[in-house]
């Protein structure tokens, strides 16, 4: 008998690297989730990055993600983040409908420190700075930029703040990377990264039960709470809450039987996932483009033994450019 086929909104049909649409109608809550495996492993191993930084870069990947694929739009997404701290510089971006791409940069030293004196947290390596939320709908749009301080907050918990400020919409999400240590088929000791998101959002029908609680002003603030949270996000996101990490990334769960414990008492949708792919947007005539308004004695300081040669910084792909190439186009 041959095996049948997985159908939509039965356990393990999604798969890895593909986000899943969901809907829970009894709690007017409509998000997206996923998990991330072999998308994941290509970008990490790339780069070699200490785990620390890996583990940073892959919460950074699963968010953008998560957000990108909600353009209903031909353009880019991004998220970077600017800050002070040994990881200064994180950045992934979206290319719809289905390609991601992400780099990190880092203090080497710094980072080795802080993983000696146990002070490797992720609020820690980032240290204080911003996270920019980019959309670029093409070269005849204006991109819109969205930016919110990162105070020593997870990013978790500044995607929320995102939300709150830019779309006033109540959002909660959650991100989890885990390590994976098995054996091949030959007993050779194999690693693996896997990560795993979830967000959800409030979108009732009457607008007025999207009104925030206020948000506490500091001290000395006295002011009265005049709208208290709605009963279905109360519940909704509570439920969100319970998610953990091991959850998120555990391959034996599956994105469907994860949605399915969370909200099976109200009902939950799932809808035709989107695959989402490590595909980098550069190219040779791109770079070359680049290099090509460059001056004269630009190319001349940039040249090594007749020949200029540029790695990118996400696929790590060194493309080499003959001057004479650069001088006759």
């Amino acid at each position: 008998m041959a095996d049948r086929t997985v159908e939509l909104g039965e356990f393990g049909f999604a798969g890895d690297d593909r986000v899943v649409p969901f809907q829970v109608e009894g709690l007017d809550v409509r998000g997206r989730a996923v998990q991330l495996g072999p998308l994941l492993n290509s970008i990490l191993d790339r780069h070699d990055y200490p785990p620390a930084v890996a583990r940073l870069l892959a919460e950074t990947i699963v968010l953008t993600v998560l957000i990108g694929t909600s353009l209903k739009f031909e353009g880019k997404f991004t998220v970077q983040t600017k800050t002070d701290g040994p990881v200064d510089l994180l950045v992934a971006d979206f290319t719809t409908p289905e390609n991601v791409r992400a780099y990190a940069r880092f203090d080497e030293e710094a980072v080795a420190s802080a993983v000696a004196a146990g002070e490797a947290s992720p609020e820690k390596l980032l240290g204080t700075g911003v996270l920019a939320f980019t959309i670029d709908q093409g070269s005849f749009m204006q991109p819109y930029q969205g930016i919110v301080p990162l105070d020593g907050s997870s990013l978790e918990e500044i995607a929320g703040v995102y939300f709150r400020q830019s779309e006033q919409i109540p959002t909660r999400v959650r991100l989890g990377v885990a390590e994976l240590y098995d054996r091949d088929q030959t007993g050779k000791p194999r690693h693996a990264w896997r990560a795993g998101g979830l967000i959800a959002q409030f979108l009732p029908e009457a607008p007025e039960r999207m009104r925030h609680p206020d948000l506490h002003g500091g001290d000395g603030d006295d002011r009265d709470n005049d709208h208290a949270e709605d009963d279905g996000w109360a519940e909704a996101r509570l439920l969100v809450d319970t998610v953990d990490a091991d959850e998120l990334t555990d391959p034996q769960v599956g994105i469907e039987r994860l949605l399915f414990r969370l909200f099976h008492e109200r009902g939950v949708r799932v809808y035709e996932p989107n695959g989402v792919y490590d595909r980098c947007s550069c190219s040779r005539e791109k770079i070359k483009g680049v290099l090509q308004g460059f001056s004269a004695e630009e190319i001349e300081a940039s040249q090594e033994d007749g020949a200029i040669g540029v790695t990118c910084e996400f696929c790590s792909t060194t493309y080499t450019y003959p001057v004479s190439e650069l001088e006759n186009a």
